[in-house]
């Protein structure tokens, strides 16, 4: 069993979100996620589902070609294979519990850090 207290787990980077792994097996990769405001996880789609659990905050979740408005409660699934991403209000915190399934290798990941080298929340559609 794992056990994580979400708020000792909080931190925050001033450069980009911070993404802190709590649990990962063959099946399953859960991350705690804080944003400051304005930042991202770049549009991606890899070959897992993912589910986003917001804790605090407002922002965005991209699901294919649309755009969901989130806040504190909301569960938004995103299918495998269908462009997502995850940002921030410009003037809001963000954290929240994001799980895949199965997780993504490293190579899906490509896209993420093309998009946080040149600070673009979609890389493919700047």
């Amino acid at each position: 069993m794992t056990a994580t207290d979400f708020d000792a787990e909080r931190t925050y980077d001033g450069e980009t979100f911070s993404a802190v792994e709590v649990a990962r097996t063959d099946r399953t990769k859960v991350v705690c996620g804080y944003f400051e405001p304005g930042q991202f996880i770049p549009v991606h789609a890899p070959s897992s589902d993912v589910v986003v659990h917001v804790r605090t905050g407002t922002g965005v979740v991209r699901d294919g070609d649309d755009e969901h408005e989130v806040e504190p409660g909301d569960v938004v699934v995103v299918e495998a294979d269908v462009d997502r991403g995850v940002r921030a209000d410009p003037d809001s915190k963000l954290e929240a519990l994001l799980l895949t399934a199965p997780p993504p290798t490293d190579d899906e990941h490509d896209p993420v850090r093309e998009g946080l080298a040149n600070d673009e929340f979609d890389p493919r559609n700047p």
